[in-house]
């Protein structure tokens, strides 16, 4: 590529998406040189994150405008290429608005808390987020492949961080299923799509269209779906449980910033820009991973009911979350694919609030059962007030963004004619009401079993506000956020 056709936001050329990618790795770098001077070390994160947040945001006027940016041509066909799309934007805003909130909760919570390696932490953090607008960014399978590999090794010294045996144990699950469903799965779907439509490149409409039966199509399918282990289909599911071992932040990152945020949007990505909407609807070949997505759905929701753990509860809502959007992508047409993109957004805000609300509680009280949280809303009215807004919208119940997802999955799974994908999905909305409520009617109507607790630091309490607020923001401001979608969804 020319350096005259290079420019900040040229066709061709745009700058604009390396330097996105590069911002959250100079403020690791950052974190490095300055890893003796905490307030510093810390300044600078929550100056990266910032600035990787403004330049998410500037994107949006031009988010279809097909703005492209050529890294590599590595061999004939294969090419490492940023490209700008909605839906890759949508999840790059989310982890770019996200990362700074997580950043100031992250100090209080490693200081409150008297974190080791808080450099290392903050590091790994950085380049876990570099590692995620890689792949929001990412042109073809062959980018985005190499990007979701560096997310899973850069968030395992996260996982690991305590140290101990148990941190130790749910960091080889993690390792380990994350990069043997990548591997023995993800690859070779990618390598067998590449045979079958002669290249990688993402597509809108998708690239499979006539190049294999519906049994090829179905198969093909499948693997993609159980090798995007970070989307944690049952039986994929159990490295993010084990993971909760990780400081509450990295739980934060897990689940809503980065890591299962990855892993449900390349599902969305794969279906849409790889074998297409129209295509997967005609030849029914995601009907039988539709079926798994309702299993996961139900099942990580059972569990989660029995649950007393704090984190635990919450990492199996996730799971049974995560399928909302696997199921958008196996129902095939516009209107589920919208839901789904819109639940990354609004799951990422009403998770990342209730996963801080957890870890406000273990600062505060050094409670972890979701048993000993009795009368604690009285002592601890804005985080569980934060609480309880979180989990009405993930019921899907307005004025929160939860209320759109939800509603364009039911309408979706109506217009796909399947029956019994609406009664999974009211079923799941029960099982959220069931594991999700009686947390904050726990902490504020009945008698505290102890006293003298408080609200955690600000710079705890002042993230969980601000995310809840942001599921608000979501509700009212849907329209933006689904309107630069609809012409992607709407290609041929």
């Amino acid at each position: 590529m020319s350096v005259q056709a290079t420019g900040w936001l040229s066709a061709g050329g745009a700058l604009a998406l390396p330097v996105t990618v590069a911002v959250p790795l100079l403020g690791g770098l950052a974190v490095v040189a300055l890893r003796h001077r905490p307030n510093l070390r810390e300044a600078a994160s929550l100056v990266a994150g910032v600035a990787t947040a403004a330049l998410v945001l500037s994107l949006w006027p031009v988010a279809n405008d097909g703005l492209t940016f050529r890294l590599w041509d590595w061999l004939p066909g294969i090419s490492l290429v940023f490209e700008l799309e909605p839906l890759g934007l949508l999840f790059a805003t989310v982890a770019g608005l996200l990362w700074p909130v997580t950043t100031l909760y992250a100090i209080g919570y490693m200081r409150g808390n008297l974190q080791r390696h808080q450099a290392r932490f903050y590091l790994f953090f950085a380049v876990a987020i570099a590692a995620a607008l890689w792949i929001a960014f990412s042109g073809n399978l062959a980018t985005l492949f190499i990007g979701y590999e560096v997310l899973t090794l850069s968030t395992w010294p996260l996982v690991t961080h305590s140290g101990n045996e148990q941190a130790k144990r749910g960091g080889r699950i993690y390792l380990v299923l994350l990069l043997t469903t990548s591997i023995g799965l993800l690859l070779p779907a990618i390598v067998w799509t590449a045979v079958l439509a002669g290249t990688t490149d993402f597509a809108p409409g998708g690239i499979l269209a006539g190049t294999a039966g519906t049994a090829t199509l179905t198969v093909l399918f499948a693997l993609y779906l159980f090798g995007i282990g970070k989307a944690a289909l049952f039986p994929f599911h159990r490295w993010l449980p084990g993971a909760m071992v990780a400081p509450t932040p990295v739980s934060a990152l897990l689940h809503a910033v980065a890591v299962v945020k990855a892993g449900v949007f390349t599902v969305l990505k794969v279906a849409i820009y790889v074998f297409g909407l129209d295509t997967l609807d005609v030849t029914g070949a995601a009907e039988p991973m539709m079926w798994v997505a309702a299993v996961t759905l139900l099942g990580a929701g059972l569990v989660a009911v029995t649950r007393d753990n704090f984190k635990e509860r919450l990492a199996y809502s996730t799971v049974s979350q995560l399928a909302y959007i696997v199921l958008a992508a196996t129902l095939a047409n516009d209107i589920a694919a919208a839901g789904g993109a819109l639940h990354i957004a609004n799951h990422a805000a009403a998770k990342i609030t209730l996963f801080f609300c957890a870890g406000a509680v273990y600062t505060a009280t050094n409670l972890t059962q979701v048993s000993q949280l009795d009368g604690l809303g009285r002592a601890m009215p804005w985080t569980f007030g934060a609480f309880l807004v979180a989990s009405v919208s993930i019921l899907g119940l307005p004025p929160l963004g939860g209320t759109w997802s939800k509603w364009l999955l039911l309408l979706g799974a109506a217009d796909a004619g399947q029956t019994a994908m609406l009664g999974v999905l009211l079923a799941g909305t029960l099982l959220s009401l069931a594991y999700l409520m009686p947390i904050p009617v726990r902490a504020f109507f009945r008698p505290p079993a102890e006293k003298g607790h408080g609200e955690a630091s600000w710079t705890l309490v002042v993230p969980l506000v601000l995310t809840a607020l942001a599921c608000v923001a979501l509700f009212i401001g849907v329209d933006a956020v689904i309107a630069p979608l609809n012409e992607v969804l709407e290609s041929p």
